[in-house]
């Protein structure tokens, strides 16, 4: 399974979420709270990208990455000149290549809204995944 680097689009906006650690807390009838946490890595981090009118072929560059990525289960990685421009070094170093271990896929396809003839507006929604 080989990752396949995002686009060479700027996305217009960007949602970021951290993510959570996976742990369950399990509370007695006391009261007393014990965390369980099964790694020290962050997962359900998840980054939605928007493109704001572009064009079809751009829009088509997208559908054509998302294709590629699932019809082989691979994932996603995204450099400061795909994807992430207009990152701080610090929250695009979060994000690029594999960060800690986690691999981005598309958590849903591609979103297209048509604005006028031959410019779309893309959203695409990814999760970083821990893989056993």
């Amino acid at each position: 399974m080989a990752a396949r680097l995002f686009p060479a689009l700027a996305p217009t906006s960007r949602t970021f979420t951290p993510g959570t650690f996976p742990q369950t807390v399990f509370e007695a009838q006391n009261g007393a709270t014990t965390v369980m946490r099964y790694s020290n890595k962050l997962v359900n981090t998840k980054l939605s990208l928007t493109f704001a009118n572009i064009s079809d072929a751009q829009t088509e560059t997208i559908i054509a990455h998302y294709v590629n990525v699932n019809s082989d289960w691979d994932h996603v990685t995204f450099t400061g000149s795909r994807g992430l421009q207009g990152m701080g070094s610090g929250l695009r170093a979060r994000n690029e290549g594999e960060p800690d271990g986690l691999r981005w896929r598309y958590m849903e396809p591609p979103q297209v809204t048509s604005v006028q003839p031959g410019i779309s507006t893309v959203q695409c929604k990814f999760c970083a995944y821990l893989d056993g």
